[in-house]
């Protein structure tokens, strides 16, 4: 049975752990390029398996199928248009004269963090191995992310020390937002099968809408096999492995 210490571990590793591939890039750019080149991929697949071996699993053990499948596309669809404010807002203030650029990488990162909370306190309201294997697909994705938003920050003249500091701040949304889903969930005050089908399409929608094409895009075009689509088979084994492990020896 999961409680607060679980979530809070397993939180931080998913939220505050994930930013070693930014610190990576304070010190080695070239070196986190790398880790992000690798990583990037090999998230695409721990996040697919981690949605359809067991999310959805324990999401349909949880509530009807039709339930499951509408909280799943309602967190596809939550998360599309969050983007699409978040570039509408992007536009509109930058031709008002001003560039919100450095805050919003910023405040999306926080509510990508925040999200990442959920998904992790949901699968610890159903149970200690689902919560541990979402957590691992959950620090895939962030690694290469956080990358890229340090890359940004840095590009954009933000001091090494301030961009160190106002991620690890950002990163803790994670932490403090499983702890408050988790509350809820524990008080049998939350549908746990319909947040399971939300957070589900978060994550599909971050691996297929976000880092699957950049695999495309990074493709040669020369090669038919390639080492990222290898890695992401890698990532969906790894992860797979993993959810078989984890429900056998730790639930």
């Amino acid at each position: 049975m999961a409680n607060y210490g679980h979530v809070i571990f397993y939180s931080l590793i998913g939220g505050v752990f994930s930013l070693f591939g930014g610190m990576l890039m304070l010190s080695h750019k070239k070196m986190a390029e790398v880790l992000a080149a690798y990583a990037t991929p090999f998230a695409a697949g721990a996040l697919l398996a981690a949605v359809f071996l067991d999310l959805l699993r324990e999401g349909l053990e949880k509530a009807n199928p039709d339930t499951i499948l509408l909280a799943t596309l309602i967190g596809i669809l939550l998360f599309f248009f969050a983007e699409r404010f978040l570039r509408w807002f992007h536009h509109h203030h930058q031709h008002a004269g001003a560039d919100p650029s450095v805050g919003l990488i910023v405040v999306g990162d926080t509510v990508h963090n925040a999200l990442d909370g959920v998904a992790i306190a949901a699968a610890f309201l159903i149970s200690v191995p689902t919560g541990i294997v979402t957590t691992i697909a959950v620090a895939a994705h962030e690694i290469p992310q956080e990358i890229g938003d340090f890359g940004l920050l840095l590009s954009k003249g933000v001091k090494r020390i301030k961009v160190l500091w106002v991620n690890i701040i950002s990163a803790l949304a994670t932490t403090t937002m499983a702890i408050i889903t988790f509350a809820l969930g524990s008080s049998d005050k939350l549908p746990i099968g319909f947040l399971l089908g939300i957070s589900a399409g978060f994550l599909l929608y971050i691996a297929t809408s976000d880092i699957i094409p950049s695999i495309h895009e990074a493709s040669s075009n020369k090669k038919l096999v390639e080492l990222q689509p290898l890695l992401l088979l890698l990532g969906v084994i790894v992860v797979g492995v993993s959810i078989e492990l984890a429900h056998r020896f730790i639930g």
